[in-house]
């Protein structure tokens, strides 16, 4: 499918197997710095000193959660592309949700140290609202007095529930549902969302420029088990080094 306003064809290199790749290396990146690096070896050696080597890799640490950066724009742009192409926008919906659910306890331990800790809520819970965001946008596309409170209804929902990157998630999905045959403005646009995370979120951005519009094969329950069993094994590691083991 071509795509208006987007960059010479003979650069778009990219198909959905490569960006989803791309977007689990560079999250599992992040995760281990937040979970590895900064959870069982930072913490415990703070205040830090500049000039020592836990303050080297205090920086090594913020370069790679700098990486880290790159997968959520390319997250949220494969949430819209599932939502035109999936077979069934019911079963991607409740996809999201039981890997959202499955995900948490997981998530909560690596990231906060407990089993449950209700003030944040992992990713999936963004991609689902922005999902369900798109999806009732299309099916009351006649209907703007349900449209449009429905849509302030999953935004702020985001921010209510506190889910990662919260309703600027959302509206990133949002803007990329908007503008998804105008390549270009889609990403220029979409930066606005994630504005306070550049420079390091542009990266993500630039690799959609690259995109071809063709689908890569990749095993659909491995990605979305990817998250949770990568965040549990990093929690695992974690206590290991933080106890000495």
């Amino acid at each position: 499918m071509p795509f208006r306003y987007n960059i010479p064809e003979k650069y778009q290199k990219l198909n959905t197997l490569h960006l989803k790749v791309i977007a689990y290396v560079t999250m599992l990146i992040d995760h281990f710095a937040l979970a590895v690096i900064y959870n069982a070896i930072l913490v415990p050696s703070f205040p830090l000193k500049k000039g020592t080597d836990m303050y080297t890799l205090y920086l090594f640490y913020r370069f790679l959660r700098g990486v880290g950066r790159t997968a959520f724009p390319i997250f949220c742009f494969l949430i819209v592309e599932g939502f035109f192409h999936t077979r069934s926008r019911a079963k991607y919906a409740v996809r999201l949700l039981i890997f959202g659910i499955v995900s948490e306890v997981p998530f909560d331990l690596a990231i906060f140290r407990k089993y449950y800790y209700p003030e944040y809520q992992n990713v999936f819970f963004t991609l689902l609202l922005g999902l369900l965001l798109i999806w009732e946008w299309e099916h009351f596309k006649n209907k703007w007095y349900i449209q449009i409170p429905l849509a302030g209804i999953l935004i702020y929902a985001a921010e209510f529930f506190n889910t990662d990157y919260g309703w600027l998630g959302v509206l990133l999905i949002f803007i990329f549902y908007l503008l998804h045959e105008w390549r270009t403005p889609q990403v220029f646009f979409g930066i606005f969302p994630l504005f306070n995370e550049l420079p390091a979120v542009l990266v993500g951005y630039l690799l959609l420029l690259l995109y071809n519009g063709k689908r890569g094969r990749f095993p659909k329950y491995l990605g979305y088990a990817i998250y949770p069993v990568h965040l549990l094994l990093f929690y695992l590691l974690s206590v290991c080094l933080h106890n000495g083991v």
